[in-house]
């Protein structure tokens, strides 16, 4: 069991049965009374997102979880498929488990995979990824005091919003915490 202050991003827990992953939390602590932990976390079985408050002091029940480096191979559509880099077994993860991230998911890359007795529930990505743009719109003029910046869309789908000499064919750098062009490979 964990106190409820100790809920942070990236903490998963336990409660009422089903398994959640803290996407983000913030501390209230009111000038009287005690303190409140308002959180927004994701359902790792079913991928729903939740808002739950807790009050200073409840207790939740931590889980232990294991952590293995996988290289991704392919999505069927349902799952999809990771090789584990040390045994060879091959674990799969449903498109719901993975969500956002499969935006991100391109042939060999290498993540962390989390499991839970036994079956893979959640994956970790690199802070950034190399990905080809596969389309690459016309940049209107405007503003150019900041920079002409236009929409282009790589191999896995993800729009990114990348600088006007970025072209069809380019491979850049996209991070992958918050989706943003980093650089040009």
């Amino acid at each position: 069991m964990i106190d409820s202050n100790e809920l942070r991003k990236g903490v998963t827990f336990e409660l009422d049965g089903n398994l959640y992953k803290v996407l983000d939390y913030h501390h209230n602590k009111p000038g009287r009374g005690n303190a409140t932990i308002r959180i927004k976390a994701r359902n790792l079985l079913t991928g729903a997102n939740i808002e739950k408050t807790f009050s200073s002091g409840d207790r939740i029940q931590d889980i232990r979880l294991d952590y293995h480096h996988v290289q991704f191979l392919y999505s069927d559509g349902e799952l999809f498929h990771f090789m584990d880099n040390e045994t060879y077994e091959q674990p799969a993860i449903s498109v719901e488990a993975i969500g956002e991230s499969a935006s991100y998911l391109t042939e060999g890359l290498d993540v962390k995979l989390t499991f839970y007795d036994g079956k893979a529930i959640d994956i970790e990505l690199p802070t950034s990824v190399e990905l080809e743009v596969v389309e690459a719109g016309i940049a209107v003029r405007g503003d150019t005091a900041t920079g002409v910046t236009k929409k282009v869309k790589t191999q896995t789908g993800l729009d990114v919003q990348v600088p006007n000499f970025v072209e069809q064919g380019d491979v850049i750098k996209v991070d992958t915490r918050t989706g943003e062009y980093l650089t040009r490979v």
